[in-house]
């Protein structure tokens, strides 16, 4: 018996996906064969995407509600397109583009219109994808212009760190005592005596 089965796939996992479940209730999805990913669109590794392929059969109906649901990655997505409408021989149905029905139009010219929209709308996927990349960069390069630091900040050391060094080589206290008072790790003390060795060498 032909099962129908639906896909839902948010980016992470501080994104609703209740649009696209909604969507699948719509079309009569039974809720157990809902698999639903939380993991960015980039690859078909994803944990749920392979459970799908494990269990849909030929013959079955895969819901979708967009082209960008199923991945962004433009090549990635024409393979598992072809994988699944031939090599396991299912249908797909785009709920927000009609046009991409493997159901309708099985003709030579439904086929050919079907892949059509197909190859449009996985570039405009992944066009996006790459638009929203160089904009974050953007913002990235347009804040580090403005002074803005990324990543951690650093780390303030006491007044009395060059005592502290010498403390420390003189064996008066261990690694431990002086990254304490350093307020530290370990690596980082050690980071900071070369760094300060090097400045102090360089000034000579």
């Amino acid at each position: 018996m032909k099962k129908t089965y639906g896909y839902v796939r948010v980016s992470a996992t501080d994104q609703n996906e209740d649009r696209q479940l909604i969507a699948m209730q719509e079309k009569n999805v039974p809720e157990i064969n809902i698999y639903t990913d939380k993991q960015s669109g980039k690859d078909f590794n994803r944990p749920q995407y392979k459970r799908l392929l494990k269990n849909i059969k030929k013959g079955d109906l895969l819901y979708i509600l967009s082209i960008d649901r199923l991945g962004r990655n433009y090549g990635e997505i024409q393979k598992q397109w072809h994988k699944l409408t031939k090599e396991v021989g299912i249908d797909i149905c785009v709920i927000d583009m009609p046009l991409l029905d493997t159901r309708n139009g099985k003709d030579l010219m439904g086929t050919f219109i079907a892949d059509l929209v197909l190859q449009i709308l996985s570039f405009v996927a992944e066009s996006e994808r790459d638009n929203i990349r160089k904009r974050q960069q953007q913002g990235i390069n347009a804040a580090r212009e403005k002074g803005v630091k990324f990543g951690r900040p650093e780390t303030v050391l006491p007044d009395n760190f060059p005592k502290i060094i010498k403390e420390w080589e003189k064996g008066k206290i261990t690694t431990e005592e002086a990254a304490r008072k350093c307020n530290t790790s370990r690596s980082t003390f050690y980071r900071k005596v070369q760094k300060y060795k090097l400045k102090s060498n360089r000034a000579k």
